[in-house]
């Protein structure tokens, strides 16, 4: 074999390769109240490679935190989650959604509440929202919760990066009085009961 035959075999694979690695990788948009708390979670979890906090689901184009808390834009606070199917399912990351947030409660999640912290599936194509579906009917059915789940399923649109001092908020302001009354007690509950799907520590 010539040395531009070798050369372009090594660039097919390599192509080959990363369209691979592509394929593995699933985004999730998910609204589960507080994106503080979802992405503390989605952060310690094996298999998931990025996670960013935003919004989605509203009507106005680059909402700020201060006009999204207002509950007037549409918008839910949501984390926009990258995983390698390799290593966790998408299945999982939903079963793991609808168990560390309460999926019951209608634009609520404990003192929390307004449309903008509504627990939300934006789904991007039809497999998603049929996944989603599948796991909802499936919780409802093992009744972990004793209400009937009430998320949305909402189309996915478009996703706006929150501002940069949300982004890992809670191991940046782990001494912020919400950090420590309400997301430190739901993640020590968390790492409990997922010990096997942690990423090291």
């Amino acid at each position: 074999m010539q040395n531009n035959d070798v050369l372009v075999s090594e660039n097919a694979e390599a192509n080959s390769a990363e369209r691979i690695d592509e394929m593995a990788q699933e985004v999730w948009t998910l609204g589960g109240g507080c994106f503080w708390c979802v992405e503390a979670i989605f952060l310690e979890l094996k298999g998931v490679l990025k996670v960013e906090s935003g919004y989605s689901g509203g009507t106005v184009r680059n909402p700020t935190y201060e006009q999204v808390c207002t509950g007037t834009t549409g918008h839910a606070e949501v984390v926009q989650v990258t995983i390698d199917t390799k290593v966790i399912s998408a299945a999982d990351l939903l079963r793991i959604f609808f168990v560390t947030h309460d999926p019951t409660t209608l634009n609520r999640q404990g003192a929390d509440v307004g449309t903008q912290y509504r627990s939300a599936v934006f789904y991007r194509d039809p497999v998603q929202k049929e996944l989603a579906e599948a796991i909802i009917a499936e919780i409802n059915k093992e009744r972990i919760w004793r209400g009937k789940i009430v998320t949305t399923l909402e189309p996915f649109r478009e996703f706006y990066r929150a501002e940069e001092y949300h982004q890992n908020y809670f191991a940046r302001n782990p001494g912020q009085g919400y950090c420590r009354i309400v997301i430190a007690p739901k993640v020590a509950k968390f790492r409990q009961k997922y010990k096997e799907k942690l990423k090291k520590q």
